[in-house]
């Protein structure tokens, strides 16, 4: 099953390292870090970056990819929905008007004390 996140996958970095799919992401960062010269010469996917291939074979591996599919699935099921309105990017929302008018109140000397 392709989403057993228990599944042991091989690292297109170093091949003989052997990872489970729940932290293939987790060692891919760590494994091109250790290995800049063998990371230099790969290319990623632009549909899954968990896919590394040589450089020279991107193309090749573009035309093939699975997640090609769902990348091509996507846009077509959202070009089939309807267009949603625009949003607007101001807000609508008024503050009440402010019925407190401090300098007044300042001047009409106001005895009473502030108690906290």
């Amino acid at each position: 099953d392709l989403l057993d996140p228990e599944r042991l996958i091989q690292c297109p970095l170093v091949k003989h390292h052997r990872i489970r799919a729940r932290r293939f992401p987790y060692h891919l960062v760590k494994c091109k870090e250790s290995n800049p010269e063998i990371a230099k010469k790969l290319a990623t996917c632009p549909f899954n970056a968990r896919h590394l291939v040589p450089q020279a074979d991107l193309s090749n591996h573009i035309m093939k990819c699975n997640d090609k599919a769902f990348m091509e699935q996507d846009v077509v099921s959202r070009s089939s929905e309807p267009p949603q309105e625009p949003l607007n990017n101001g807000s609508t929302w008024q503050a009440p008007p402010c019925d407190e008018d401090w300098e007044t109140e300042l001047l009409e000397g106001s005895e009473s004390t502030f108690v906290w």
